[in-house]
């Protein structure tokens, strides 16, 4: 609601933020969030959006992942016992297959920004030194911009998916909840 309102008076009034939305391709899978024109058509890369057609798929994870018996700590990026994982999901092209571009946005609650990204070069460190199928060095975040004022960073990383598909480039957005 806020994202809306944010570009209803703006030059992106052309935007909509819609929830939960159901994947394009993975149709039993639902998006957190999609960015996707509102009224009209927008032509990006060659490609034709409309209303039913996002522009960006965007996953939210909390960090820290919130306890419970079916989580995994390591949701932001992937889980043991399902395929839910925030950049998991991405990989596999189970979120944003018919896309090279989507973003993530992690809801700092505890710790800090410098902690959570340690914490998830780790993660991703393992999965790579494990031989974990398909994760390489070249799925780590890369800091872009920080912003004390405001509270958060941003990243990118870019991964080679499964089936073929393209690789993804990410946008990842911290916010600072503390």
């Amino acid at each position: 609601a806020h994202l809306g309102s944010a570009v209803r008076h703006s030059e992106l009034d052309f935007l909509q933020f819609r929830v939960e939305e159901p994947d394009e391709v993975q149709r039993g899978r639902k998006l957190d969030l999609v960015v996707a024109p509102c009224g009209v058509a927008v032509l990006i890369g060659g490609r034709r959006h409309t209303d039913f057609e996002p522009i960006l798929p965007i996953e939210c994870k909390r960090l820290p992942t919130p306890k419970g018996k079916d989580r995994d700590e390591r949701e932001y990026v992937i889980t043991r016992l399902a395929t839910t994982g925030g950049i998991q999901r991405f990989k596999a092209g189970h979120h944003g297959a018919k896309h090279e571009l989507a973003a993530m946005i992690a809801y700092v609650q505890e710790n800090t920004l410098p902690h959570w990204e340690k914490r998830i070069a780790k993660w991703i460190k393992d999965l790579v030194k494990t031989g974990q199928a398909g994760w390489t060095t070249n799925d780590l975040l890369h800091r872009e911009k920080t912003d004390k004022t405001q509270k958060l960073v941003v990243f990118r990383s870019s991964h080679t998916r499964d089936n073929d598909l393209p690789e993804i480039e990410l946008r990842h957005l911290w916010l600072n909840m503390n």
